[in-house]
């Protein structure tokens, strides 16, 4: 019986004109996808898709799912625990219509990493990789959606593959280059700043707002026009070297982009007055409600990874943040959470039971969590003396809903202070691994950075057992 050729013979039987060359002599993502995937691997499902509600700052695992009732007072705060319709679960008592869906979705409470400063953790987080520079705007490695949008290059939905609000603070294409960027309907650059306070940026949008995606085809035509000149002239140097190199990506990006923007099915996803006005209610009246609601709209439509933030403007008496880094020098966290809490409540539970009563539970996978956790014990720091917590990667929990993965267990624990795990302690990219595995996407395969340097998509990290179904290994 012959053997299953592996990738040195695919590449020497020539099986990687499928693609293009991304940089230097080095196969692309795409191209090396190709490969793999008819030698060894599995392709990409093409109904899977992530919704990442990003609790930018970082949200506190011992005030929401993670909560330590009997530890002392300086680290348990004033929320007590609920127990949920699931045997052994408890989440905050500021959530009790998540409480009612606990077995449609699962807990991971044992998620750490090591960088504790915003961006780092971003990065770190988003990405698998730790970043060289610290406060960084910009991501050096190419995120989880950005890798999505490139190993799906090609595919036509009729709608971006990665759509976002707006820009993380650490987070983007890295060296994939902006092509891989996610379309963004209204970014606010400031939000790739460590600014916190910015005005939260809404994925939704208002009729006003949703004109500015209708292009006529005279201005397609037109905008093409103009980018092809402006491409020309940007990389005319390069094209003589390289004619199909990181210019020539990004040109291609640009004219999807404007047939995207003239295309009915972003404008349409985009359009929740198309909704039953029984389902615009049941998501609530608020800017979490109606993004998450579009957000499943556009999954629907076809886009693969939908990152919206998770922002809100606090009273000014509670703080001056939008974003969850609640240090007391920024809010009372206490009272932050009192506000915050039953919004997402009722947001993340409309959108769960949707999912479910449409089948997408299935194929759409709906996540919660920022960069890290909080600190177990809380500060004072502030003039005012109001309490609140510091970063803390050592220790996380992540709600996730959905996707084909096993619902109704919580995985992972931590200590009786919430330090940090003490059972099934897994670093963060496991669950990158996860959303790959459900992609169909190979985290062995390499793609080449700035430098010419080969990088696998992920360090060596296995999905996580409990969620795929399998046996934890060790």
């Amino acid at each position: 019986m012959s053997r299953p050729l592996d990738r040195r013979a695919w590449l020497t039987l020539g099986g990687l004109h499928l693609g293009a060359l991304a940089t230097g002599t080095g196969p692309n993502l795409a191209a090396l996808l190709a490969a793999d995937g008819a030698a060894r691997g599995p392709r990409p499902d093409a109904d899977f898709s992530v919704i990442l509600f990003w609790a930018n700052g970082g949200p506190s695992h011992l005030d929401t799912f993670d909560l330590k009732p009997d530890a002392p007072a300086e680290v348990r705060g004033p929320f007590k625990p609920i127990r949920t319709n699931t045997v052994g679960v408890q989440i905050s008592e500021h959530l009790p219509l998540l409480a009612g869906a606990a077995d449609k979705f699962a807990l991971v409470r044992s998620l750490h990493h090591n960088r504790a400063e915003h961006s780092g953790g971003t990065h770190r987080f988003l990405t698998g990789y730790p970043s060289v520079a610290a406060n960084l705007n910009d991501a050096e490695y190419p995120d989880v959606g950005s890798v999505v949008a490139k190993a799906l290059a090609g595919r036509d939905a009729g709608v971006p593959a990665y759509v976002a609000n707006t820009k993380a603070y650490g987070g983007g294409p890295g060296y994939l280059g902006s092509g891989y960027a996610p379309f963004m309907p209204r970014p606010n650059p400031i939000t790739s700043t460590g600014a916190n306070a910015y005005d939260p940026v809404p994925l939704h949008l208002a009729a006003a707002d949703r004109a500015g995606l209708s292009l006529d085809p005279e201005g397609t035509v037109t905008l093409r026009r103009r980018d092809d000149l402006r491409r020309t002239l940007d990389s005319l140097p390069r094209a003589l070297d390289d004619s199909d190199g990181p210019a020539a990506e990004f040109g291609r990006h640009q004219r999807r982009a404007v047939e995207l923007l003239a295309g009915p099915r972003t404008r349409a996803a985009f359009d929740l007055s198309r909704e039953d006005p029984r389902v615009l209610a049941k998501y609530g009246n608020s800017d979490w409600g109606r993004d998450l609601l579009t957000a499943r709209r556009l999954v629907e439509a076809g886009a693969r990874f939908v990152q919206c933030q998770a922002n809100v403007r606090l009273r000014p008496a509670t703080g001056r943040i939008t974003t969850w880094d609640d240090h007391s020098v920024n809010c009372d966290i206490f009272k932050a959470y009192e506000e915050r809490m039953p919004v997402l409540d009722r947001a993340a539970s409309a959108l769960i039971d949707d999912l479910y009563q449409r089948g997408l539970d299935r194929h759409v996978l709906f996540i919660f969590c920022g960069e890290f956790g909080r600190t177990p014990r809380i500060a004072y720091q502030d003039s005012s003396r109001r309490p609140g917590r510091d970063h803390w990667p050592r220790a996380m929990s992540v709600l996730l809903a959905g996707g084909g993965l096993r619902m109704g267990q919580v995985v992972g624990a931590t200590n009786a202070r919430g330090e940090e795990p003490t059972a099934r302690a897994m670093d963060s990219n496991c669950l990158l691994a996860t959303l790959y595995h459900r992609f169909g996407i190979d985290t062995t395969l390499q793609a080449r950075d700035r430098s010419g340097r080969p990088n696998p998509i992920l360090p060596e990290c296995e999905p996580i057992a409990e969620l795929v179904g399998h046996r934890p290994q060790g």
